[in-house]
C-alpha cells in the first residue's frame, strides 16, 4: 500500500482598500490572491466603480478583484460586477441572505459575506456556525471585528473564543499585521474547512500623525505580512491540528 503524505494548506491572502496603482502592482508581486476595492462612500478608502475597473485591469490571471458593498441596492452590486471580470462581491453591511442572492443574481455571481465579531469576551456569544448555515451561499464568512460603522475598522477579536467547529470556508480580517497574522491563522485554521485572511490598515504606509495612512499602501509591510502567513503554512504543516 502506498502512503502519501498530506500536502499541506496553503493559506490565500486578499490585500484590501487599494486605491493606487503602485500598491495594485506591490500585492500582486508580493503573492496576493485577492484585491480588494471599497464601494462603500463614507470609507476613507473608498474608490468608484470606475477607479475599481481601471485597477483591476492590472491583475494578472489568477489574482481576483473584490468588491465591498455595504448596504448597497442589489442593481447597483449588480452593475457595479459588471464593470469588473471576475469579482467577487463582498457584502460588509446588513444585508440579508435574501438580499446577498438577490445582488448576485441567486448566488451565481460569488460573494462574501462578512459577520461583525464582538470585541472582548462578548466573541464567545456570537453564534458562527449558524451564522454561516444562515449564509451557506456564501463563497466564505469574512470574520471582523464588530466596531462603529461599517467595512473594517482595524480591530481584532478574540480569536480563541470562536467555535471549534465551523463547517464552512472562513477568511479571518480585523486588525491583522504581519506581527500577528501568524498566529491568528495557527488558531483559527483548525477551526474551519478553510482559512484565508485579508488585510487593509495593517499593511498601510504611517502618516505624519503616526496612524496609517488610509488607502496608501506600504510594499514592504505586504511582503513581510505574506512572509508571516507562509511561516504560519509552515508551522501548521508540522502540527496541522494546533489551536
Amino acid at each position: 500500500m502506498m502512503h502519501t503524505t498530506p500536502i499541506p494548506a496553503r493559506t490565500r491572502i486578499k490585500i484590501c482598500g487599494l486605491t493606487r496603482e503602485a500598491d495594485v502592482d506591490a500585492a500582486v508581486a508580493a503573492g496576493a490572491d485577492a484585491i480588494g476595492f471599497v464601494l462603500y462612500a463614507k470609507s476613507p478608502r473608498a474608490v468608484s466603480v470606475e477607479r475599481a475597473a481601471e485597477l483591476a485591469r492590472r491583475l494578472p490571471a489568477f489574482v481576483t478583484p473584490v468588491l465591498l458593498f455595504v448596504n448597497e441596492e442589489p442593481s447597483k452590486v449588480i452593475a457595479a460586477c459588471a464593470h469588473v471580470p471576475g469579482a467577487i462581491a463582498q457584502f460588509h453591511g446588513d444585508e440579508s441572505p435574501q438580499q446577498c442572492l438577490a445582488a448576485t443574481a441567486g448566488g451565481t455571481r460569488a460573494f462574501l459575506r462578512a459577520a461583525r465579531i464582538p470585541l472582548g469576551d462578548a466573541a464567545a456569544e456570537f453564534d458562527l456556525v449558524e451564522y454561516a448555515h444562515q449564509y451557506s451561499h456564501a463563497k466564505a464568512i469574512l470574520l471582523d471585528a464588530h466596531v462603529d460603522g461599517f467595512g473594517g475598522g482595524g480591530k481584532a477579536f478574540n480569536w480563541s473564543l470562536l467555535p471549534t467547529n465551523v463547517a464552512s470556508h472562513l477568511v479571518l480580517s480585523g486588525g491583522l499585521t504581519p506581527a500577528n497574522v501568524t498566529d491568528g491563522i495557527v488558531q483559527v485554521r483548525p477551526r474551519c474547512i478553510s482559512l484565508a485572511v485579508d488585510v487593509s490598515s495593517g499593511v498601510e504606509a504611517t502618516g505624519p500623525d503616526g496612524h496609517p495612512a488610509k488607502g496608501i499602501k506600504d510594499a514592504d509591510k505586504i511582503h513581510q505580512f505574506v512572509a508571516a502567513v507562509r511561516a504560519a503554512d509552515a508551522l501548521l504543516a508540522q502540527n496541522p491540528f494546533h489551536v
